[in-house]
Formats: structure tokens, sequence, C-alpha cells
């Protein structure tokens, strides 16, 4: 099988966080040299992939 190019496909949501969660975000993004997007992206892949629920259910 030859190389393919696949293209991630993005959907808008509008989230609502606390003022001082954006703050925090936001330097730990400068500091890293990333944007603020990529930061909660791969915060969010992190948790779901390590989820641990309490009644034993997780996303894997």
């Amino acid at each position: 099988m030859g190389f393919r190019i696949e293209k991630e496909t993005y959907k808008n949501k509008t989230l609502r966080l606390p003022e001082k969660l954006i703050d925090s975000c936001s330097k730990v993004a400068a500091q890293h040299e990333i944007s603020f997007n990529e930061l909660v992206i791969q915060a969010l892949e992190y948790c779901l992939e390590n989820l641990e629920a309490d009644d034993g259910l997780s996303l894997k």
C-alpha cells in the first residue's frame, strides 16, 4: 500500500471556562510554544485515554 495523506477534521465547539483556567492554560501553552487550542486538545485526549470511572466504565 502506498503513502496516504490524511487530513484531520475539526468542528467548532464553544466552551465557557473559568478565567483562572484560561490564564493558566494560556501561560502553559506559551511556555511550550503551542496554541491554546493545541494544549486543550492534548489535555482532553490525555484525560479521555486515562479515564477511570468509578463505575468501571471508560472510553477504551
